[in-house]
């Protein structure tokens, strides 16, 4: 090997300190001997990567209706209500606690700048950002392989991830991916520069890496099997119990921490969407049609056998690197560990996913285990024709021609249909292209704004609706897209103060509910007195505790009729005023079975003011209600709660219209 003063480094020692066991600084990063070659081309892929991952991002620009949901948080916390989805009610209706707080955090900086927008510029940042600490951290990795000899950086992995559509759909949605992407490439980064150092990792980088390993579980908390298997990787290794101790602290105090907070705040132990999406459910077979109309329409069969054989022949190259070193700690903070870590990492949360039944949403949440996967073959050294193995005979031209083929692929895969013509049409597998139906459904090829939603059917008639209604009003939607039904509100009981008109009286006392379920689109187009709740459970409390159904669309498989909405609020509840498809009996049942105990203290736990004794009580029982579950049926949830029935009318007939049986 070359000396390394003759050849170019990409780290410079941090600092100055003791001699370690190899008589170098304790301190210094591992200095590898880039060549010009290997060190141009480097940046020159990363470069070329970063602008057309860039140009595919923005191509496709978007904000999904779900990325809507977590602005209307945003814009709850920015008027001081705190950060719930409606005024007066603490239900956590954003899966990433972190991209919450960062779009919060990122519209304070940009002041007048509208949300969308800053969304929008915080998740395209985040997702170019991922990519090319993926692509250094695979540079790092494989960088000690070539022994100072002249090599060229390409990319292979990188290339395959950019390539595929959803992964530049997701990028800029106005939900998480990009931050997902983001938070997995710096912990790879992080994770292989920590290997490559083992035992000599100073106090504050070894508590920025358990920092940000920790941090998983808020970013998204399936994440925490990625984040918490860095951790145990860490404390293994770690030989005083002071640094492990540091590591616990490190990792440890923000996400526990917010679990206090969550448990106390939400009365839950996870976000209200995961109990609204049951995920510790299980749907292996819809799993598997999900895994399907991912991989299918890209053949991702074909970059999977092309990155296994790159691999194969790289891992040869490595093979003579030394012997490995000996002891579990130092096993484990090796750089193969690192590898095994992250590809074990991409299969648990592939298998995670294929167990919870996929999304609706084609390929979203299988893009962060397909980003695992491909990190250690992110980039590649090729090395050139006198460097010695796998130059010599058929290795060179062999992994020059897996090369091609695999960007012979991403050309193909980066222009393809995707889901055809079943893209922008619910089937009967359930999952559709969301930026393809949501640019057909509101005719606008860039859907960025709440605004560009209001030529989503009946979004402009919901305000025109709310316009009319100025005593309040519960909206339901009509079959027809152009129009709302309407349940009006009960006028307030208490007579008008003198010098108030009765008309004045009931306006100030006005209250609207919309019911719906595209919530985003909804909540960003009206006003933070609207109370905007969903049949699914992302923000209705009532929909998220009752039961998954079997056979209903992933991600929508619970459906709470709006009979209870009625019964709930204080609207009119009887006819002429309710809709003909609602049944006044099953309102009053409604209307009863909400008098169930637990599902009163249930409701009290995130509508009472926020006091000490309510934060202490919803923690104490925030496990006991993340189980908790109605009956999504009235007569039936009356019969769980052993309630008995109301009263038949005044005329002695039941309110289903049946002749009455019994004495």
């Amino acid at each position: 090997m070359p000396p390394p003063s003759s050849l170019s480094a990409p780290h410079a020692p941090l600092a100055s300190g003791r001699i370690g066991r190899a008589g170098s600084d304790a301190r210094a990063w591992p200095s590898f001997p880039y060549t010009a070659l290997t060190r141009v081309s480097l940046w020159v892929t990363v470069t070329v990567v970063s602008a057309l991952w860039t140009w595919g991002i923005w191509q496709r620009r978007w904000i999904a209706d779900d990325g809507l949901i977590v602005l209307r948080t945003v814009r709850n916390l920015l008027a001081g209500n705190g950060p719930v989805f409606n005024a007066g009610e603490r239900v956590e209706s954003n899966t990433s606690t972190a991209w919450t707080y960062l779009v919060y955090l990122g519209s304070l900086v940009g002041g007048p700048v509208r949300l969308e927008y800053v969304a929008l510029a915080l998740a395209l940042a985040l997702s170019v950002a991922g990519v090319v600490m993926v692509m250094l951290g695979a540079a790092r990795l494989w960088a000690p392989s070539l022994r100072g000899r002249r090599a060229v950086m390409l990319p292979a992995g990188a290339l395959v991830y950019v390539a595929v559509p959803p992964a530049r759909d997701f990028a800029t949605s106005g939900l998480e991916n990009g931050l997902v992407t983001a938070w997995l490439g710096g912990l790879w980064w992080a994770m292989v520069c920590w290997a490559q150092k083992p035992g000599r990792t100073g106090p504050a980088f070894t508590a920025a890496l358990a920092f940000l390993a920790g941090l998983s579980v808020l970013v998204r908390p399936e994440l925490a099997l990625i984040g918490g298997l860095a951790l145990v990787m860490m404390l293994i290794a770690e030989r005083g119990w002071a640094r492990r101790a540091l590591i616990v602290v490190a990792g440890g105090l923000l996400p526990v921490g917010y679990q206090i907070f969550r448990m106390g705040y939400y009365g839950l132990l996870v976000p209200q969407t995961a109990i609204a999406k049951d995920a510790s459910g299980s749907k292996w077979d819809q799993g598997m049609v999900y895994l399907r109309n991912f991989t299918g329409p890209y053949a991702l069969w074909v970059p999977a056998l092309l990155l296994i054989a790159i691999a194969v022949l790289l891992g040869a190259q490595r093979a003579g690197d030394g012997s490995p070193r000996a002891g579990l700690a130092a096993r484990i903070q090796s750089p193969s560990a690192v590898v095994v870590f992250m590809v074990l990492s991409g299969v648990l949360q592939g298998l995670y996913w294929i167990r919870q039944g996929g999304d609706f949403m084609h390929g979203r949440v299988l893009l962060t285990p397909l980003f695992c996967l491909l990190a250690p073959v992110a980039v590649i050294p090729l090395t050139a024709p006198d460097g010695g193995w796998p130059t010599r005979g058929k290795g060179y031209v062999a992994l020059a021609a897996l090369w091609l083929a695999l960007a012979g692929w991403a050309l193909w895969a980066a222009n393809s249909p995707g889901m055809g013509r079943d893209a922008t049409r619910v089937t009967y597998t359930g999952i559709v292209d969301e930026r393809r139906f949501y640019s057909q459904a509101t005719g606008h090829a860039h859907p960025l704004t709440a605004a560009d939603y209001l030529d989503y059917p009946r979004m402009r008639a919901v305000l025109v609706a709310i316009e009319n209604t100025p005593d309040g009003a519960l909206l339901l939607p009509s079959g027809n897209y152009d129009v709302w039904d309407v349940v009006p509100q009960k006028p307030p009981i208490e007579p008008p103060p003198p010098g108030v008109t009765p008309e004045q009286w009931r306006r100030r006392h006005a209250t609207h509910t919309v019911f719906f379920t595209n919530l985003g689109m909804v909540g960003m187009n009206t006003g933070l007195a609207t109370r905007v709740i969903d049949q699914i459970g992302l923000a209705n409390p009532l929909a998220a505790h009752t039961a998954r159904l079997e056979d209903g669309r992933i991600g929508h498989d619970k459906n709470l009729f709006p009979d209870w909405a009625v019964a709930e609020g204080p609207w009119l509840k009887e006819r002429p005023w309710i809709p003909e498809y609602l049944d006044e009996g099953w309102i009053t049942e409604a209307g009863a079975a909400l008098e169930c105990p637990k599902t009163v203290e249930m409701l009290e736990m995130i509508r009472d003011p926020m006091t000490r004794p309510r934060f202490i009580g919803n923690l104490n029982r925030a496990w006991e209600f993340t189980k908790y579950r109605i009956d999504r049926v009235p007569k039936y949830e009356l019969l769980r709660c052993g309630l008995p029935e109301p009263p038949l009318k005044a005329d002695k007939t039941p309110y289903n219209g049946l002749p009455a049986t019994g004495p």
